[in-house]
């Protein structure tokens, strides 16, 4: 057994080392992905701000993800992407309904009150939400610096939901915002056990096709909507389908194909400050202060979560000898 537990350390060290021979080093055009996906992911933000005053929250959700089904499956079709299983349908139609249905829905009620940049903090505590369930659902550990991380989190998350309210009350559509990031972190979690068989973006792109379809319960008045709705507001819901939707992901998974998952993370921390930039030129919003400080410490919380996890990775790694790989997502 002491033979061919090291003959199976050296087999695994040896496929590793053929997979990351096959995996070129990222270059300059690895980290403009990555940028590129920072920027059209923050853009969604201010986009979902731009259609809502014409359109309902679900109908925003629905004409994005029509657009983005399209894009994708024209995509698909050109890259000769496979089907899923059938036997991973279920967990496809929950995965679509939390992250991609709900998500939607949720964000896009919330951002009828609340501005882009206070959105943008409160969906990248995501990551913290998926360290406390990853505790329940996954058995994962939690050390000291993680537990900081979750507090230093929580308490920015505090001061962005009570900054719109006077009295220091709890914004309710704030706490809706909220909620499509613990649905964002559900939908990550329930992931995991797919990634060992499919790709980031076939992951992405069957969520997306079944979430759409569970959108179009909400179709009734959309293309009374539509006629109405000035051509800025239809634009906007249509950019976000396309950019944001389709060809966001479509980077990221070039990103993530080259880059350490690690570096192409990093990048995702970004997209709140990107978001901020945005919103002041396409709607001219600016955050007020307190929103600033929340979500410094937002995202302060969420790096120190995330370098926990990454230390801890690397020492269950060593005395495998690299045998073990981690998948990462933003």
């Amino acid at each position: 057994m002491k033979y061919l537990s090291l003959h199976l350390r050296k087999s695994q060290s040896h496929r590793k080392a053929q997979t990351l021979h096959h995996h070129p080093p990222g270059g300059w055009r690895a980290y403009a992905a990555a940028m590129l996906t920072v920027i059209l992911w923050a853009s969604a933000f201010p986009g979902i701000r731009a259609a809502l005053p014409h359109y309902t929250p679900f109908h925003v959700a629905l004409l994005r993800y029509a657009t983005a089904s399209i894009v994708l499956a024209v995509y698909a079709l050109f890259t000769h992407m496979r089907l899923p299983h059938w036997r991973d349908l279920p967990r496809f139609a929950v995965l679509a309904l939390v992250g991609i249905a709900y998500y939607n829905v949720a964000l896009n009620g919330g951002e009828v009150r609340v501005p882009s940049a206070e959105a943008s903090f409160l969906v990248a505590s995501a990551p913290i939400f998926m360290a406390a369930e990853a505790l329940f659902l996954l058995k994962e550990r939690m050390r000291l610096w993680g537990w900081i991380g979750i507090a230093v989190s929580c308490a920015g998350i505090t001061l962005i939901t009570v900054s719109q309210t006077t009295g220091f009350r709890v914004d309710a559509w704030a706490l809706l915002v909220l909620s499509a990031a613990v649905a964002q972190s559900l939908y990550s979690i329930g992931q995991k056990s797919l990634l060992n068989r499919y790709s980031a973006f076939e992951c992405t792109a069957y969520a997306i096709w079944i979430g759409t379809i569970v959108l179009l319960l909400f179709s009734p008045g959309l293309l009374t909507e539509i006629r109405l709705a000035p051509f800025s507001a239809t634009g906007a819901a249509i950019y976000l389908g396309i950019f944001p939707g389709a060809v966001g992901y479509v980077s990221w998974a070039y990103a993530l194909s080259r880059l350490a998952g690690s570096t192409a993370g990093s990048f995702l921390y970004l997209v709140p400050l990107v978001a901020i930039g945005i919103a002041w030129l396409w709607l001219g919003e600016l955050p007020s202060l307190l929103v600033l400080w929340g979500g410094l410490l937002v995202l302060a919380g969420v790096i120190l979560v995330n370098t926990h996890k990454q230390r801890r990775a690397i020492n269950e790694e060593k005395p495998f000898h690299g045998s073990r790989t981690q998948h990462e997502e933003g």
